[in-house]
């Protein structure tokens, strides 16, 4: 596949993409995962005071399901800079429904609202880095486990060297034009927004991550969220 021609702009408006319409079935609750309390606040509304606290971000596009369009816009910071659109029924839906609602973006970060905590320093190093000319940056984190490929059965393939493997986080960010010829592609997949700009062979830039932006995915990530809040488990996950 050839690599699009793709100029990076030092200046132009930067727009932060949460999809927020997943139902969240790992964390065992009966509402959309981004709307579920985390210290008494629900994880979207705490991801975009993240992005707005930054400093970096001129706009934010959240994209919720339908029936919860008007319940994001209440409980949202009331900031003309934070729109709520339709999202899809997979998470890449929803990020293309937010690409298409930003036309003036130069740049984008497309960030999980179940990272709920992310420091807003993060967030400013990833919009740091596009500026200075990088077309795709994501931060992440060393992998502490060991990792086992297995094959369907289960059984052990190979044990890949964790001194070169990341555990990636969110935000991450593209320059606009990068990311929105990725999800213009026919049959886009992947896991990550990172994933479909490699397809493209654009080199992705890690930076590193911070611990407090872990994924609140399970009921145990939502008790651990709750424990720094309350400050209990700050020196837990601190570096």
């Amino acid at each position: 596949m050839n690599t699009p021609d793709h100029g990076v702009r030092s200046d132009g408006p930067v727009v932060a993409l949460v999809p927020a319409a997943g139902r969240g079935v790992r964390l065992g609750e009966s509402i959309p995962k981004a709307f579920v309390t985390v210290g008494g606040t629900p994880m979207v509304r705490l991801a975009v005071e993240g992005l707005i606290a930054s400093g970096v971000v001129d706009r934010i596009i959240v994209m919720v399901p339908t029936e919860l369009v008007d319940s994001a816009v209440a409980l949202l910071p009331p900031s003309g800079s934070v729109q709520v659109v339709v999202g899809g029924a997979e998470r890449i839906d929803s990020v293309r429904a937010g690409v298409a609602a930003a036309p003036d973006a130069a740049y984008f970060l497309v960030h999980d609202a179940a990272r709920a905590l992310t420091p807003p320093e993060l967030i400013a190093r990833v919009v740091a880095e596009l500026r200075t000319g990088h077309r795709a940056v994501i931060p992440g984190l060393p992998v502490t486990d060991t990792i086992k490929a297995v094959d369907p059965t289960g059984t052990v393939t190979g044990t890949p060297d964790r001194a070169q493997l990341r555990a990636i986080q969110t935000p991450q960010g593209f320059a606009a034009e990068l990311l929105r010829s990725a999800y213009a592609a026919e049959g886009v997949q992947a896991t990550d927004d990172a994933g479909l700009v490699e397809r493209f062979g654009v080199q992705v830039r890690t930076i590193p991550g911070d611990p407090m932006a872990f994924k609140i995915t399970t009921r145990l990530d939502l008790v651990l969220a709750n424990a720094v809040l309350d400050g209990a488990g700050i020196q837990a996950v601190a570096p």
